[in-house]
């Protein structure tokens, strides 16, 4: 027979041990199969890597406050730079939403007990500690100087810990294609009865597509990679045109997954603004259908646009013509996104709590990130700003602010339903206030910097870009600032008793069913949906616990 769970006051069902404590012991937390801890991990792991490249990518903002040498030489500023590339692309933007916030709340917003492959879960995590640690073990090989880009002949030809640093980035694509493999058939086998494919969170529609990629496009970045090991290694002629190789066809391969990659950092992002604005404007989303069929356009546009990252590579003008309208056409599912996520808000009742302010930091710079792209998809321009400080600014308004802009949204979202404990609102008001004014100030600057012809990659510059890298170089203290606040309000949160209600933000999606921090295994019962998600005229919440007595 069955019965019908009733909820207590603060809307969850009774508490039995939550996953943080139970079982106690950092072996228990070192051999876990449950996707809670094994997102935590991965949270703390990229929050460890991307202070350690926030303090590279700081060493080259005081490097280039001078036009001569200021505090590194010419050799110490390609390895600095490299390193802050290579870390903060493939240990930071890839896996931060999908390693760490996905494989916390995807479970859970399924209304599943765990992931699909929970041992295949944990796997991802050492497989991503282990090329972790091989990149950096580069540094006691005398480091990279390649650029992020690895880019041929010179990186089939230089000395350093150029091979284990590939090879790093090797072993860190099975991370993504094993977190991935989890994420789909998850997706597909452990909905919540009552779940179907339309009345799933946008943020699995975003995860869905994001995993897609990682299947589809990793394995073309491995296969580039171990052949430029093996030319390395082997002397044998694949990119190095002394060997008889071609290094344009590096590029081909390595765009042909890095553009994709760039989805796989972005598309996260906005599975996590998906769910931000709803709650926050207490509206149902507007346009469910349009967004979640936007994402999975995105993906797999993605895979037909890499060659505009090559319109200077000497390939034809037709084939060049062909990519420049596809990357235009790319922008419409991004721009569909953001006139539902604008229209969303539209006179919703909003609340500007922390996640909510990052949200709407995220819409901004993403927009003027969008834009700036399209005067880099047309021949005519990119022919002047390619590989200048334009190109270098609008990566980061992309890839990085919006990136990590929605990470944050999503850390501050999730941050009660993750440790039970509420972190101090006037200092995340703050903190908000400081990244987003820290990461203009930074940037902004720069886009006028390319515009003027300054290169990117260059250790000295006239003396007529100077007033320009001094305002950036402010900016990255102020966005550092930011950042360091909002560390420390974090961490400061933990101290406190464990004292949240289930459901802070009044959200209507399933992980606001759950206790606060969760049980080990998630629910009490079995959840059934019996509205969709973000279903505000509903009333209770969309949603019943149902448990099976034997």
């Amino acid at each position: 027979m069955a019965d019908t769970l009733t909820t207590h006051g603060n809307g969850h069902a009774a508490h039995h041990g939550d996953y943080l404590d139970d079982p106690k012991g950092l072996a228990s937390w070192l051999t876990t199969v449950d996707h809670k801890r094994i997102g935590l991990m991965y949270m703390w792991s990229v929050f460890f890597f991307f202070l350690v490249g926030g303090i590279f990518a700081l060493l080259v903002r005081i490097e280039l406050l001078t036009p001569k040498q200021t505090i590194m030489t010419a050799e110490m500023y390609n390895r600095v730079f490299t390193l802050h590339g290579a870390i903060m692309v493939f240990l930071v933007i890839i896996p931060a939403i999908p390693a760490a916030l996905g494989n916390f709340a995807l479970p859970l917003l399924l209304g599943a007990k765990d992931v699909a492959f929970p041992k295949l879960n944990l796997a991802s995590l050492y497989v991503y500690w282990t090329g972790a640690l091989m990149a950096v073990t580069t540094l006691a090989l005398g480091g990279v100087d390649t650029g992020w880009t690895f880019y041929t002949p010179y990186s089939s030809t230089t000395g350093g810990g150029v091979t284990l640093m590939v090879l790093a980035a090797f072993v860190l694509g099975f991370s993504s294609i094993f977190t991935g493999v989890n994420f789909i058939a998850t997706i597909h086998k452990l909905r919540a009865p009552g779940m179907g494919w339309f009345e799933m969170p946008l943020f699995c529609w975003g995860m869905y597509s994001t995993a897609l990629i990682q299947i589809l496009a990793t394995p073309v970045l491995a296969i580039t990679l171990l052949l430029l090991c093996m030319e390395r290694v082997l002397s044998i002629g694949i990119f190095d045109p002394q060997l008889g190789g071609d290094p344009v066809l590096f590029q081909h391969f390595f765009w042909f997954y890095s553009h994709p990659a760039v989805y796989i950092m972005i598309l996260p992002a906005f599975a996590v603004i998906s769910e931000v604005i709803p709650t926050f404007s207490k509206k149902t989303i507007f346009g469910y259908k349009a967004i979640a069929f936007s994402s999975v356009a995105i993906a797999l546009l993605g895979f037909l646009v890499w060659a505009h990252h090559m319109f200077t590579a000497g390939m034809s003008l037709f084939a060049g013509a062909i990519f420049s309208f596809i990357t235009f056409f790319i922008a419409i599912p991004s721009a569909i996104k953001v006139f539902n996520w604008i229209a969303t808000m539209w006179r919703g009742s909003i609340s500007l709590e922390a996640p909510m302010l990052h949200a709407i930091s995220f819409l901004l710079i993403f927009t003027i990130g969008g834009l700036t792209g399209l005067f880099l998809a047309a021949l005519s321009t990119d022919v002047h700003l390619h590989d200048t400080y334009f190109v270098v600014s609008h990566f980061h308004y992309v890839m990085a602010g919006s990136n990590l802009i929605a990470f944050l949204a999503g850390i501050h979202y999730w941050w009660p339903k993750m440790f039970g404990r509420m972190y101090n609102k006037r200092l995340a008001a703050i903190g908000a206030a400081l990244v987003f004014l820290g990461f203009n100030a930074t940037f902004l600057p720069q886009f006028v910097l390319g515009s003027r012809g300054m290169p990117r990659r260059y250790y000295n510059y006239l003396p007529e870009f100077q007033s320009l890298h001094v305002a950036s170089t402010i900016g990255s203290w102020i966005l550092a600032s930011g950042l360091f606040l909002i560390g420390a309000y974090l961490l400061a949160s933990l101290r406190q008793p464990k004292s949240m209600v289930a459901n802070p933000w009044g959200g209507r999606t399933l992980e606001w069913e759950t206790d606060s921090p969760p049980t080990t295994h998630n629910f009490e019962g079995q959840p059934v949906l019996q509205h969709g998600p973000y279903d505000y005229r509903a009333n209770p919440a969309p949603v019943g616990v149902e448990e099976h007595i034997h």
